[in-house]
């Protein structure tokens, strides 16, 4: 059985074919194109699965299922992308649009943090987990928790998101309208932001100088380890998980974030336990895997 995976995202178009036992057959990234509207975007999208079957000896009608992640808002029921900011997205119906060049193949949408929750539980650092939670640190904060075994989706099927729980009321603007997110503290943009004024680009720049020990830098890092360690300790409280896997730009600071950030958690956390945190491994490929495993 062939599926097609798609990840959505503001910047590319990731794709991948994948064959019964979900491994790669081809992969190939695209700029995503923002001038244009999601009818264009569709078609772009079946150009690029063209392209991948083509090199594969593979038509369309080899294609049995099709998994599309997207950030924002899911519908999963009706196939539409209700709300995602950076795609410019609002009430897009992804599943038709889709089934115009794909006839009668099943197409499952999911958003693209519990796509890659789906990939890393399959084959990534949450393997074999029976409770688990997965958290992107990225310009934005997405994340999805594996509860007996399965990707929990929401009581209502809404899904969740980890990154808009607050933390302080009185916390900066979120994206999403609301103050003192978990996004607002704990993502990249968080650190430009406040690296920005000492001169520092953005948040790869405040890392790299902190990791050289430059005082201003070390101050808006340690901030933000304290700001992502009461985040992940609360989510410990909550679901007691076996694991918090860290993905994203971010993470990909390693043991200098990692090692003060799982102390600080330990502190925070009612259990005082040493919670496995450890780095996603799929990286960029994670809703791509994610969105194809979804039409399992």
């Amino acid at each position: 059985m062939i599926r097609l995976g798609f990840d959505v995202g503001g910047t590319n178009i990731k794709a991948g074919l994948f064959d019964a036992e979900m491994n790669y057959l081809s992969k190939k990234i695209s700029p995503f194109p923002k001038e244009l509207g999601h009818h264009s975007i569709v078609g772009k999208m079946y150009e690029i699965s063209r392209a991948m079957l083509g090199e594969n000896g593979m038509t369309e009608k080899d294609v049995a299922a099709i998994g599309i992640a997207s950030a924002g808002e899911i519908d999963p029921v009706d196939g539409v992308i209700v709300r995602a900011h950076n795609l410019d997205f609002y009430n897009v119906p992804m599943r038709t649009e889709m089934e115009k060049f794909y006839p009668g193949v099943l197409i499952k949408l999911i958003n693209d943090a519990a796509a890659a929750t789906l990939a890393e539980h399959g084959k990534g650092a949450l393997l074999g987990c029976k409770n688990a939670i997965l958290i992107a640190l990225g310009t934005e904060i997405g994340g999805g928790m594996i509860i007996d075994g399965k990707l929990y989706r929401g009581g209502l099927s809404h899904g969740v998101e980890l990154g808009h729980m607050t933390l302080s009321m009185e916390g900066p603007m979120c994206t999403c309208g609301n103050r003192g997110c978990i996004e607002a503290f704990c993502s990249a943009t968080w650190l430009k932001n406040k690296g920005q004024p000492a001169g520092y680009t953005d948040a790869k720049a405040v890392i790299d100088a902190a990791k050289n020990n430059e005082p201003a830098a070390v101050k808006i890092f340690d901030e933000y380890v304290g700001n992502l360690s009461t985040a992940i300790a609360s989510l410990a409280n909550l679901l007691d998980p076996e694991i918090v896997a860290l993905g994203g730009g971010v993470s990909l600071a390693g043991d200098f974030l990692f090692e003060p950030l799982r102390e600080k958690v330990k502190i925070k956390s009612f259990f005082r336990y040493p919670y496995k945190i450890v780095p996603a491994r799929l990286g960029n490929d994670a809703g791509t895997i994610g969105a194809a495993v979804n039409t399992v």
